[in-house]
């Protein structure tokens, strides 16, 4: 059999994890013990695991973290008094289905950026539209927006996130303005104020 031709329809078709996995298992003779539904059923996962990486990337790119973590690399020997339980509980991401917030806060220098990013990380992997950004440049992107007609985008585009990170609350005082333009921007993400929040002091955030 005419293996190129198949290739190129692979190709073709941007079956990338199909032609990869067929190409290692023409390179390996332990493959020709296989039966047809078993080489193929290989060539299927490939094709999938491929896809969902992809997917995983797109997501990863727009989240815009501010650092690349993830929570298996958490380190509990840090006296921080992070609770594995409960870490293993927010890692399968049912906070996100069920609407809840997440307030993380303490000391400057404890890594609490750094938890937030890993818990978006796995938001990501879970399929979850997430958003990272630093809450004064969020209050200034809305301020600019407001001025050049670009509020209600702005908007929409919020309203597609699933978790929204807010990292830096309490660097400075809220104005009547800012707090405006976060409780229209909460309300732009139905069908919940801001799903998940990580704050560089003790400022509290709405919960539902």
């Amino acid at each position: 059999m005419l293996i190129h031709p198949t290739r190129e329809k692979l190709q073709a078709l941007k079956l990338t994890g199909m032609l990869k996995a067929l190409d290692e298992q023409n390179g390996s003779p332990e493959m020709q013990a296989l039966s047809f539904e078993e080489r193929l059923g290989l060539l299927v996962d490939r094709e999938i695991i491929e896809r969902d990486n992809r997917r995983l990337k797109t997501r990863l790119r727009a989240a815009r973290l501010r650092q690349t973590a993830t929570l298996e690399d958490v380190d509990y020997r840090h006296p921080r008094g992070l609770d594995r339980g409960w870490l293993a509980e927010l890692s399968t991401c049912r906070w996100v289905h069920e609407h809840l917030n997440i307030l993380v806060c303490g000391p400057t220098g404890i890594g609490k950026t750094w938890l937030v990013c890993a818990l978006a990380h796995q938001a990501c992997r879970e399929g979850y539209r997430t958003l990272y950004s630093r809450l004064p440049r969020l209050l200034q992107d809305l301020t600019l927006a407001r001025a050049d007609g670009r509020y209600g985008k702005l908007l929409r585009e919020l309203a597609k996130t699933d978790v929204l990170v807010l990292d830096d609350w309490g660097l400075a005082k809220l104005t009547d303005e800012h707090r405006r333009d976060l409780l229209t921007s909460s309300s732009a993400i139905p069908p919940w104020p801001m799903p998940s929040s990580t704050a560089s002091c003790t400022a509290p955030i709405a919960s539902t």
